[in-house]
């Protein structure tokens, strides 16, 4: 087939048809696919394609945000709710969605951290892996995202994240590697920005060479919408399918390079293969309809939302709550549940319930045995598109509280949000119970939550620092240009080893039954533990395994996490969970992984600060030396954050920060970039930033999203997004660069 088509045929069928769909050839049998986002659920778009309508799309079911269910570390739950999306994909015609996100959670801020799992790439990777397999067993497609190192939002479409080799095989590459190496996802979808340099979509070593040689991915690559930077190259790395289609962006740019020799058809015919074989699995995939459970897949997403609640205090176990007591519910999210995050990620649920509907009006606070106050953030405070400015709640939310537990000692907070935040109200009420964006059915979760029916069980997939000052990237975060100065030290591999004091550790989390361990045995590689439930509340159990490795030869963190498992217990009942280690428990990067001579000691528990010995493994592995400017450095002993010098020792290489000047404007540079220095797009920067708000209310989500994300992407992006010619915009940069008359040349000039 791919022969009998025309080179032109095969560099467009790599390209989108239009906003979700892939071009259809019926010549030779190739249908079209469509595609949507779906990292917890559809979000279908039949009549409206584009960011603009992020709210209009077709009824799914909206389950827990991935910030709530990493919480679960639940595998097997994450393979159901995969399964279940999959199930109404088929049920809605789409043959492949996009999701899941395992993007590293850096820095607390990241205004897109609600649709990612943890700081710690293990479990996210583990939960993705899950999520993949399950959902692709009859064939509808998921899509990994965003490959790699996209870890913030601001100016994210021409961001340069800067980092070093080691750091990004640890901890950035190391989730998207479980979930392909395990998961076998059918596509893989490139991040916006570059890394050290190279566009993501350009990056042969990371799309061919990492991704298809070194890890075996058989599947397509396809770009985050208007992610693509240059065709041509694109080609080469192994970058299959530019979305959204409808620009030909580059079409005759790769033409005339297959043309002059720079670019070999065989590449093209290799994407263009992988695109053809996505397709028609998908096609084969949706030719049997099958009834799809809307109901039962509500009542999963009540399941998620209660397995992934996390009980972070419970003083005087006022909770849960007892049917006779006088309950007062406040707050604004009583009658108004944050429910899930904004952006492409917004779903339209099939059914919504509200808090104040399940747990009804309730009394005042003077006169309540207990009050529940039901606050987070708004969906204006995070989302797609921009980061948030600080960590703190709102004033009037912090107020609230306050107020609330003046007026009564029995005061118990519910917390909705997507991401850490600052509570230094939290030692004057007696509980908090996280539901961080619960999904469509979280008012009935939190209901079953408080009077017990079920019994919270989730463990914190991310440090919550007490103040944002705390986190090492705090001051030099976000960037254009972002400087993983931190390296390794993300999340708690930072926190314990500069031993600062934290609100919750990674891993914490109550219940309101209790469990014990004993008998931690260490067999070879293989780990043991028994785990009882010694209270009177079934419940679940997270049981964590770390190894802390060596300290007196290549900087390391104090402990990381390898293994952990969920288990069920009934009151009174013991269960054995047993662990098999391998050699990338002990491993570093170093120009490969290698695991270093010395003592490793196993952990396991189901606190943090409550771990238990297994036992020690003494590795007879590699000699990996200690680099030179490691003895005295801030990664030897990191406190704060490393200044721009130490981590440019770490790097290797001097920082050149970019700044765009008049003259030297490129495809690359935004309305923003430029509008400073000339009128042409100090002109275009405002219209254009009018117009894609046009009609929405100031301050929400979706504002700031398209206020903020439009003025800052690329000349290139705003070429692929609107289908305009290329004349337009490269008149445009002439006029910003000086050459206005040639500008004008080329506006006026017909493609």
């Amino acid at each position: 087939m791919i022969n009998q088509m025309t080179l032109k045929e095969k560099i467009a069928l790599c390209e989108g048809k239009n906003f979700w769909e892939t071009k259809d050839f019926p010549a030779y049998g190739i249908p079209s696919m469509f595609m949507c986002d779906g990292p917890h659920g559809l979000r279908k778009q039949e009549s409206r394609g584009d960011h603009v309508g992020v709210h209009d799309s077709r009824p799914a079911t909206c389950f827990p945000s991935a910030v709530t269910t990493a919480c679960s570390w639940d595998q097997e739950l994450l393979g159901q709710i995969g399964a279940a999306i999959a199930a109404e994909a088929a049920d809605q015609g789409v043959g492949v969605f996009l999701g899941p996100g395992v993007n590293i959670k850096r820095n607390p801020l990241c205004g897109r951290n609600f649709e990612y799992f943890s700081e710690d790439p293990y479990l996210a990777g583990k939960l993705a892996a899950s999520f993949i397999k399950n959902a692709q067993k009859k064939g509808i497609g998921t899509c990994v995202k965003h490959f790699a190192c996209n870890n913030q939002e601001y100016r994210r479409l021409n961001s340069d994240s800067i980092l070093d080799e080691r750091t990004l095989r640890e901890i950035y590459l190391t989730p998207f590697e479980i979930a392909v190496r395990e998961g076998k996802p059918k596509t893989v979808m490139c991040a916006y920005n570059k890394i050290n340099g190279t566009y993501c979509s350009d990056h042969k070593e990371l799309l061919t060479g990492i991704l298809r040689e070194e890890w075996g991915f058989d599947g397509l690559v396809m770009t985050d919408w208007s992610a693509m930077h240059d065709r041509v190259a694109g080609f080469r790395a192994g970058c299959d399918l530019n979305m959204p289609g409808g620009s030909n962006y580059m079409a005759r740019e790769v033409l005339d390079a297959v043309a002059r020799g720079e670019l070999d058809e065989a590449d093209i015919d290799r994407s263009a293969a992988r695109v053809i074989k996505m397709v028609r699995e998908a096609a084969e995939a949706l030719k049997n309809k099958v009834p799809c459970d809307y109901d039962a897949h509500n009542e999963l997403a009540r399941i998620a939302a209660e397995q992934s609640a996390v009980l972070l205090k419970n003083e005087d176990h006022i909770l849960p709550l007892k049917k006779e007591q006088k309950i007062a519910i406040v707050g604004k999210m009583a009658k108004d549940i944050r429910y899930q995050g904004a952006g492409s990620s917004h779903i339209n649920p099939t059914k919504l319930v509200q808090p104040i509907e399940v747990l009804g009006e309730g009394v005042r606070v003077e006169e309540a045995d207990v009050a529940v106050v039901l606050t987070g953030l708004p969906p204006e405070y995070e989302g797609e598109g921009f980061d948030r400015d600080h960590m703190m709640m709102p004033a009037e939310e912090v107020k609230l509280i306050e107020e609330v537990a003046a007026k009564n000692p029995n005061t118990v907070v519910v917390l909705f949000c997507g991401a850490p935040v600052e509570t230094p109200w939290a030692d004057k009420v007696k509980a908090i119970l996280y539901m961080g964006l619960p999904g469509q059915a979280g008012a009935e979760a939190l209901k079953n939550l408080l009077y017990g029916v079920a019994n919270p069980s989730g463990k914190l997939a991310e440090t919550w620092p007490l103040k944002y000052s705390d986190c090492p990237s705090a001051s030099y975060y976000p960037q254009r240009d972002g400087q993983y100065r931190e390296g390794i030290y993300v999340g708690y591999r930072y926190y314990d080893k500069a031993n600062v004091d934290v609100r919750w550790k990674f891993g914490y989390g109550l219940s309101y039954t209790e469990f014990a361990y004993a008998d931690p045995v260490l067999d070879g590689e293989t780990v043991s533990v028994t785990v009882t439930n010694t209270g009177s509340y079934a419940g679940a159990e997270i049981v964590q395994l770390y190894v802390a490795p060596p300290q007196d030869g290549i900087h390391r963190p104090l402990r990381e996490l390898k293994r952990f498992a969920k288990v069920h217990l009934q009151p009174g009942e013991s269960k054995t969970v047993r662990f098999e280690l391998d050699e990338r428990c002990f491993a570093v990067w170093d120009d490969g992984w290698k695991v270093p001579s010395g003592r490793y000691t196993i952990l396991v528990g189901g606190q943090p600060d409550q771990l238990l010995v297994a036992g020690t493994i003494d590795k007879v592995g590699q000699t990996v030396a200690i680099p030179s400017w490691q003895p005295g450095s801030w990664y030897e002993k990191p406190q704060g954050a490393p200044s721009l010098e130490q981590w440019e020792q770490m790097l290797g290489r001097k920082y050149q920060p970019h700044v765009p000047q008049k003259g030297q404007f490129t495809m690359n540079d935004a309305l923003a970039d430029m509008k400073d220095h000339s009128l042409v797009m100090r002109v275009m920067y405002w219209n254009v930033r009018r117009k894609i708000t046009r009609g929405l209310q100031p301050g929400t989500a979706v504002y700031r999203m398209l206020a903020e994300s439009s003025v800052t992407n690329p000349l290139r992006s705003m070429q692929i997004f609107s289908g305009l010619r290329p004349s337009f915009f490269h008149g445009l940069l002439a006029m910003a660069n000086g050459r206005f008359f040639h500008g004008l040349k080329l506006l006026l000039k017909r493609d």
